[in-house]
């Protein structure tokens, strides 16, 4: 586009202004007979690609449109290599975020052909304790850190022995203390990472059993000395616990366990945390029904052996 800087009505440069929101892509060159460094100046941080002084020769207005075009373009190109780098960046962040994922999911897979916990509990934990942490407001990456840490709070179990874990009765004192020691051998197992949802995850396995009034255990921690994100994961897994059936118990009926929520608020659980997961209630329940449990069984089939062999 040519345009004059003086025209009837508005002025030329308010058509620049116009122009580069609405039509980024085209290029326009001030035409004005007026030789003014500021008006210049002001022609150019607004947008206009070229200015040129009346009277003019042709020759001088094909160099300049010329010139205008191949800026234009450059630009144009380099928008799109930056677009193509961001595409690529996110892609690649999601691999980096899909291989996290399938690593800590293949490590509770392992804990879990020794508890009883089934695959849906673990990914219900996630996607509840992604819901409460989104409640509260806090950012993208923290919830997204908790949906994949969560789930790996009892990974400690997978250090209890067998004759413990899976006991069908109720557990003698010594068996307890045995138990009790899940959480610390989680912790071990995660800490020192330097991924952070690994890192989270080590802090919530090390504190999932301790309690809002300091009675829990193993160290007996008590209020917002409790990480945040553990004292998430205690009342989604507790919420999940009752509310679905185990060999050794039925589901609870919601009115049971939001009885059993309140009467826990602040003892067992973060006052502030069963008032905002009691007023989402709902979005809780859809969760828990659009993930039911299923029975899961193990691939045996050993037909990758051999095709490596």
């Amino acid at each position: 586009v040519l345009c004059d800087l003086e025209m009837p009505g508005e002025r030329g440069i308010d058509l620049v202004k116009a122009l580069q929101p609405r039509m980024p892509e085209v290029a326009v060159v001030m035409v004005s007979g007026r030789n003014d460094m500021s008006v210049i100046t002001d022609c150019l941080e607004q947008g206009a690609y070229g200015y040129i002084f009346k009277p003019f020769q042709v020759r001088e207005i094909l160099v300049q449109i010329r010139g205008a075009l191949r800026r234009q373009r450059l630009e144009k190109d380099a928008k799109n290599r930056e677009g193509e780098l961001f595409r690529m960046v996110l892609e690649q962040t999601q691999v980096i975020r899909e291989s996290r994922e399938e690593v800590a999911l293949r490590l509770l897979s392992a804990a879990g052909f020794r508890d009883q916990e089934t695959g849906m509990h673990v990914r219900r934990i996630g996607l509840y304790a992604a819901e409460l942490a989104q409640l509260l407001g806090k950012p993208g990456e923290w919830i997204e850190d908790i949906r994949l840490a969560a789930p790996m709070h009892d990974i400690g179990k997978i250090g209890v022995p067998d004759a413990v874990l899976q006991k069908r009765g109720p557990l003698d004192d010594e068996e307890w203390a045995v138990m009790r020691r899940h959480p610390l051998i989680g912790a071990a197992m995660l800490k020192g990472s330097k991924v952070p949802f690994m890192a989270m995850a080590a802090r919530i396995a090390a504190c999932h059993h301790e309690k809002w009034d300091g009675s829990g255990y193993p160290r007996g921690t008590a209020g917002e000395r409790i990480p945040l994100e553990a004292r998430i994961t205690t009342i989604v897994d507790v919420f999940d616990a009752l509310s679905n059936a185990r060999h050794y118990k039925r589901a609870w009926s919601d009115e049971e366990v939001r009885a059993e929520l309140l009467a826990c608020k602040g003892r067992h659980f973060d006052p502030g945390l069963v008032d905002v997961f009691l007023g989402a209630w709902d979005t809780f329940a859809r969760i828990l029904r659009e993930n039911p449990d299923r029975e899961e069984t193990l691939d045996l089939d050993d037909g990758f052996i051999a095709e490596g062999a």
